[in-house]
């Protein structure tokens, strides 16, 4: 790829850029590529799974119960589903999934007066679809148990905050979708609204909103590297300008992989508490992976607009399993009650066939109604088998107090992230929140310190900014993120140590350092 054809390019976002960085990988090494380009992992959260299938196994004997003809099982009875569930698994005394199922409907009972025949209805009627989603933004029982597990995970047990009010989504990126789109249309945001985006950030939330239905003005607030990725007080303290309508974080940062600290989270609030008309937006889906993270939400949580996704925890991206949440009591139904005459006309044009107060309507619920055009709001709603597998990786969660699946999730991220680092020659880096899911490495940071600020200036002066991923993938067969599309540093590279195997990592180091040396060869030989 000559520099004309790197310039076009560098145009692309950094997740369709690596398509053509796979094609020249392939060239190189067709049965050796190593793609660290995606942050899909490659474990797989084994009994929450098992469990979806063992219901469906007693959900379609239970369909079977009340035959309609050849091949067609009925609506199964209610009455005793979870006594008849009981006895099912009695006879799987070795199936994995057993302990999950029964623990789960004793927590759900005893914690959260969820009686076991209707949570096993509500779970035999999801995993079998026969049904719309009702409600439409989350089964009722699925809500109760998914917003325990973001009351522990997210907000540290807090019971204000965690008073929250859930539609369930297909993964983060269509909950920001819905967001973004319902914002609008609720004229919480208008068009031309200047939203700051804490960076390096998942370059997504840098291009949504530079679309031509939103064309926000975006301010970027940048982490600075030498602190372990935290944000200055300065770059926080641009919220308080009034001009300012929305913050947009990834909490834990993707690609930078670490937790706002608790002092930043403090500034945050104190923003919001003098500024109560900001809008505070959060993607925590890496939440899972650092003990004792604290949201935002935990200190705005009126203001939060919440994010999670249930894929990478339990290595579930294909699956598509989100939440957005909302405060029940939050700061932008508030300003939709006391919208002006103009604003209450727009809501009675375009959701008066959903309600006899459109004014009134919350703006989760909009949400749901807005994600199917508000005309098939009677068809919205994450689908039922996605949501029951979601309730049951909530449970999963919920049960394991000991934090087992978060201690091997972790050490074995940590083992690439050494592996990694010692490929490259450096000591990893290591500072509190760290989740260890990516590493953003800054090639011209390398290249000064090993050779000086002259070479490293040479660089980045005579090579387009690809140049680093592109060589890696035509030379080494080794795929990586262009770092820039995530704002981050030019010339730094995205590696995912979340879907390679442990060997993998040294070598993408080493090829990474070589690479380092080849530039420096080539700098020496002018």
């Amino acid at each position: 790829m000559d520099r004309n054809e790197q310039r076009r390019c560098a145009a692309l976002g950094p997740f369709e850029l690596r398509h053509r960085l796979l094609e020249l990988a392939a060239r190189r090494a067709p049965q050796a590529v190593l793609d660290a380009g995606r942050g899909t992992p490659d474990w797989i959260a084994l009994a929450p799974r098992a469990a979806l299938f063992l219901i469906g196994e007693f959900a379609i004997g239970e369909a079977a119960r009340s035959p309609l003809g050849p091949d067609l099982g009925g609506v199964p009875p209610r009455s005793g589903i979870a006594q008849r569930l009981s006895a099912f698994l009695a006879a799987r005394p070795d199936s994995p999934a057993r302990t999950l199922i029964e623990h789960g409907l004793a927590l759900a009972r005893d914690t959260h007066r969820i009686e076991p025949d209707a949570l096993v209805a509500e779970w035999v009627d999801g995993v079998l679809g026969n049904r719309y989603p009702t409600p439409v933004r989350m089964l009722a029982h699925a809500e109760v148990l998914v917003r325990a597990h973001l009351a522990r995970t997210l907000l540290d047990g807090d019971a204000d905050a965690s008073r929250l009010d859930l539609f369930a989504v297909e993964g983060a990126s269509a909950g920001i979708t819905y967001v973004f789109q319902s914002l609008v249309h609720a004229g919480l945001l208008v068009p031309g609204d200047r939203i700051a985006i804490g960076t390096p950030v998942f370059a997504p939330y840098l291009e949504v909103p530079r679309l031509p239905e939103y064309h926000f003005e975006t301010l970027t607030l940048g982490q600075d590297a030498t602190r372990g990725w935290r944000y200055p007080a300065a770059e926080i303290e641009r919220l308080a300008d009034p001009r300012v309508r929305a913050f947009v974080a990834v909490n834990p940062s993707n690609p930078t992989s670490t937790a706002i600290d608790p002092q930043t989270l403090e500034h945050v609030g104190r923003i919001v508490r003098a500024r109560p008309e900001l809008i505070v937006i959060t993607d925590e889906v890496y939440a899972p992976f650092v003990r004792g993270f604290r949201s935002l939400a935990t200190v705005a949580p009126r203001n939060t607009v919440l994010l999670y996704s249930f894929s990478k925890f339990w290595g579930a991206t294909g699956l598509r399993l989100g939440v957005v949440a909302l405060h029940a009591d939050n700061a932008l139904d508030a300003r939709l009650r006391d919208a002006g005459r103009t604003a209450q006309q727009a809501a009675q044009r375009r959701y008066g066939a959903l309600s006899t107060r459109p004014d009134a309507l919350k703006l989760i619920d909009r949400m749901a109604a807005d994600s199917r055009a508000v005309g098939l709001n009677h068809t919205a709603g994450l689908s039922t088998p996605q949501q029951v597998q979601m309730t049951l990786f909530a449970l999963d969660a919920l049960l394991d107090v000991e934090g087992r699946r978060a201690c091997a999730t972790a050490a074995l991220l940590a083992r690439r992230w050494r592996a990694l680092f010692d490929g490259l020659g450096q000591a990893p880096p290591d500072h509190p929140g760290l989740t260890r899911y990516y590493a953003t490495i800054d090639v011209p940071a390398i290249a000064r310190a090993r050779h000086g600020a002259a070479f490293a200036d040479w660089l980045r002066d005579h090579h387009e900014p690809i140049d680093v991923v592109v060589r890696l993938a035509a030379e080494h067969g080794i795929v990586v993120l262009d770092g820039r599309g995530f704002d981050a540093p030019a010339m730094s590279v995205r590696v995912s140590l979340a879907n390679l195997p442990d060997g993998a990592y040294p070598a993408i180091g080493r090829a990474i350092s070589g690479l380092v040396d080849a530039y420096h060869r080539r700098w020496a030989a002018r």
